[in-house]
């Protein structure tokens, strides 16, 4: 198969050009096939971090197999999958992170079945991870009025209410520009999803207008970012991170487990709680799938909360009248039955018996 090396396609990797050579000049299994897979991904408009990942996991399995005495990948079977998620778990991984990196796995054979290269039949039962279904982890009413009451810088405030008043990921209010904020319509455009690389339009409050106001007029207007660092033209997830933490602290909140993702979950929660449709929500939060946006049905369901509260307290009270009546005794069948005649056999004298006739 030809080899495909050429700095053009290759150039846009995350990776430098001479990591992929390292790369390729050393003794993986399969690395020509594996960098042929990767200029496919470039092709293909795949997220730069999305690449970098999927080198990252695909080289530690290439790794694995040769490290099992495997160097040509014609060789790998569905054993070797096994035996990689069986390492991957005893490192103390957790199952989300094996089964991402089982996923990208998944990916680069069916890659390697369309070429030939293996047999379909590696891929005929892929291997399932039964994730546990964690219900989302949204911030107590109370939790964000202590919250909110000790943010006094206006960079800060301004960005706390964007996450709290439109559920946007934390990478997409990073990645934001003035130019996508409207005040006077009140809106917020997004560019790119961080997951669905789709854009959309969100919404903010009255009080985020306020705070967003308020920062505008004190920002340097030279930078692009909305939000960014001192000397600097953007802010950082670790940044963001910190400032959240820290103000967690000032509020006496930071024993209580919440995250900068929780304001995205408070605001979806919220929401449900005042009524809101969960295709609007849907729509809102840049989900794909409605299933996602359910979670938070199952979190905020308040209609599935009045109803058993009202017909607890009925029971409470005494009001559940008449008894639970158990058969222990399965009805007995009835002893005559009608039996089913063989083929052939002569019925005489039994009402309705037709006789054969002569032949």
């Amino acid at each position: 198969m030809t080899r495909v090396s050429s700095p053009q396609s290759l150039s846009t990797l995350p990776p430098s050009r001479q990591y992929i050579d390292r790369l390729a000049l050393g003794d993986l299994p399969g690395r020509e096939h594996f960098e042929r897979y990767l200029v496919g991904m470039v092709r293909r408009n795949f997220r730069p971090l999305t690449i970098q990942q999927t080198l990252s996991t695909l080289k530690l399995f290439l790794a694995f197999l040769r490290d099992t005495g495997k160097d040509r990948l014609e060789q790998v079977s569905r054993r070797d999958l096994e035996a990689f998620v069986e390492r991957e778990q005893d490192r103390g991984l957790k199952l989300s992170s094996v089964k991402t990196k089982l996923d990208r796995i998944h990916a680069f054979l069916q890659f390697l079945i369309e070429e030939e290269v293996i047999p379909p039949g590696v891929l005929v039962r892929k291997i399932r991870l039964r994730l546990p279904q964690y219900l989302p982890r949204a911030m107590d009413p109370a939790d964000v009025r202590k919250l909110l009451s000790v943010i006094e810088h206006v960079r800060d405030r301004a960005l706390v209410l964007v996450l709290l008043r439109t559920g946007m990921r934390i990478s997409e209010l990073l990645a934001l520009r003035v130019r996508d904020v409207n005040i006077r319509e009140r809106t917020i455009t997004i560019r790119e999803g961080a997951k669905t690389r789709r854009g959309r339009i969100t919404y903010f409050s009255t009080d985020c207008r306020d705070a967003l106001r308020d920062w505008l007029h004190q920002r340097d207007p030279h930078k692009e970012c909305l939000f960014y660092a001192r000397r600097r033209n953007s802010l950082s997830y670790p940044g963001a991170r910190r400032l959240f933490m820290n103000y967690l602290g000032r509020a006496g909140l930071a024993d209580k487990g919440y995250t900068i993702h929780c304001l995205r979950h408070t605001f979806a929660s919220e929401l449900l709680n005042a009524g809101m449709r969960l295709e609007c929500l849907q729509q809102l939060l840049g989900h794909d799938s409605i299933q996602v946006t359910r979670r938070y049905a199952r979190l905020t369901d308040k209609t599935r909360e009045q109803e058993y509260f009202q017909a607890m307290a009925i029971i409470e009270k005494g009001g559940i009248n008449g008894t639970y009546r158990l058969d222990h005794q399965l009805p007995t069948i009835p002893q005559e039955t009608k039996r089913l005649t063989p083929h052939g056999e002569k019925l005489h004298g039994k009402p309705g018996a037709v006789s054969p006739v002569a032949g």
